[in-house]
């Protein structure tokens, strides 16, 4: 499979009301960070959740996972890379949270989603044609 650049970066900055009482960044807001970088890669390829819900597909996400490396902190700057790394029977997406100074490692990540039917609620084994087209692959034979 091969494909176009498939993933883009972002950067960000953990405000004052992401922290802990530890001062710093609570971990459920690296999901937060995490969902901004979607959208922005999805954006990208004009199939953010409006343009998924338009074509009739819902995309749950199903799975999550994340490895806090080291903690972030008020006001420094990150940067967080996002890749689709698969999407024949679900959308795949990595991240990695960087420090934008150092390049140090934060945070490793990944979500999946999967395409459910908006009218009859079935989830789909293989990833609608309209994911590939927008991303700009070919679908399989």
């Amino acid at each position: 499979m091969t494909s176009n650049n498939l993933s883009i970066e972002i950067q960000l900055s953990p405000a004052f009301h992401d922290l802990d009482p530890m001062n710093i960044v609570w971990h459920g807001n690296y999901a937060k960070y995490l969902e901004i970088a979607r959208c922005a890669l999805l954006a990208k390829f004009n199939y953010d959740y409006p343009q998924m819900k338009a074509s009739g597909y819902a995309w749950p996400i199903v799975d999550m996972r994340l490895k806090y490396i080291k903690p972030a902190t008020f006001g420094q700057q990150l940067i967080v890379h996002a890749e689709i790394t698969e999407w024949e029977s679900r959308l795949k997406i990595n991240y990695l949270i960087r420090d934008a100074v150092s390049g140090h490692k934060i945070n490793q990540a990944h979500t999946i989603q999967v395409a459910v039917d908006i009218e009859s609620g079935e989830m789909q084994y293989v990833c609608p044609a309209i994911l590939w087209q927008r991303l700009g692959v070919e679908e399989p034979q």
